[in-house]
């Protein structure tokens, strides 16, 4: 018998009858042998850790636009908190932790340079629309490996695309990540803010404090165990009543106070200049775009306004910073003799 077929036998015993098994997954979009090791959703989430969008992740905005210090969160740190945070629950369900690391590691790979900053613009400049959440799809169905895609299962596209709020993802493993993206940032924009002295703790109304905790730590401790307590033995993963409106108010408080606040995001108007500025460079010079890209152009792959969009939105912080400058920043030169 081969591992992989161990542990999928393993599986079909330990798991939760609601968890999503290997063995009955709906396959990919294009066929291929099974790793004599691995079941499928350990290998999509190998294939998104090894990907080149994922390791760009590291140098894109979370909250804050280049902040002085080690210690803030990146898009990285933040996709490796709800990996965590998630598979905490997932085993206290007994849930498929496979499918739940690769839908986590794989959610934010489509976010663009500066955050929401960036979403926003990209938003406005493409005739489609741009969501992050659907970017992420289209990178590991299209844009990786030079057009290939990761030929990922459907269940790990299923809840990469709705990871979202509005989002309705089809398995528990899915829904998992949906609650744990949003858990892992209100616990960690707090944290953050504190630290670039936004707020103080005691800033945080006292009746979501009440609900969730006093502390950083208080409150990932209440809102993960909230989801454990409340979700077993159910095919739905949720909050209580009580913790799911404190989590809604706490948002609708950092909304409010940090997300918009002139101080954590002042920055934000001259990144979205520089984004826009940068889309209509390349929609007046598309050869100005790298070849794989140029070339989609001429061969009428994709919208050039898509194509524009892909290349940007997978720009880390300092690399659109890198290529604003070349175009629109004179640089020095020198000739030689007087």
């Amino acid at each position: 018998m081969l591992i992989r077929e161990m542990i999928e036998e393993i599986e079909q015993k330990n798991l939760s009858p609601y968890a999503t098994l290997d063995q009955n997954s709906k396959g990919r979009a294009k066929e291929e042998a099974q790793c004599d090791i691995r079941p499928l959703f350990q290998r999509d989430r190998d294939r998104i850790l090894h990907s080149k969008a994922f390791r760009r992740l590291k140098n894109k905005t979370q909250v804050f636009l280049y902040p002085m210090g080690d210690h803030y969160r990146t898009r990285m740190s933040h996709t490796l908190e709800v990996s965590q945070n998630a598979r905490t629950i997932g085993k206290a369900l007994r849930m498929n932790e496979g499918l739940i690391e690769a839908i986590a590691l794989g959610h934010d790979l489509g976010h663009t340079p500066f955050g929401h900053a960036g979403e926003d613009v990209l938003n406005a400049c493409c005739e489609g629309g741009f969501v992050h959440s659907e970017q992420s799809v289209r990178i590991v169905e299209k844009l990786e490996k030079d057009g290939e895609g990761l030929n990922l299962t459907w269940e790990v596209i299923d809840g990469i695309r709705n990871h979202q709020t509005q989002g309705h993802p089809n398995t528990p493993e899915g829904q998992i990540v949906r609650l744990c993206d949003k858990i892992a940032y209100v616990y960690a924009d707090v944290d953050d803010a504190i630290r670039g002295r936004i707020m103080v703790e005691e800033d945080l109304p006292v009746e979501i404090r009440k609900t969730l905790g006093f502390t950083a730590k208080e409150r990932l401790n209440h809102m993960i165990h909230d989801v454990i307590m409340t979700s077993l033995n159910s095919p739905e993963i949720r909050m209580s009543e009580e913790t799911g409106q404190a989590m809604v108010e706490l948002r609708k408080y950092l909304f409010e106070h940090v997300y918009r606040n002139p101080e954590a995001k002042g920055e934000e108007v001259k990144a979205k200049r520089m984004i826009r500025m940068l889309y209509e460079y390349y929609n007046d010079h598309p050869k100005a775009l790298p070849e794989n890209f140029y070339a989609k152009l001429l061969n009428g792959e994709d919208p050039k306004d898509r194509i524009i969009c892909d290349y940007i939105a997978g720009m880390s912080d300092g690399y659109c910073t890198t290529k604003f400058k070349e175009y629109f920043v004179p640089q020095a030169w020198e000739v030689d003799g007087f």
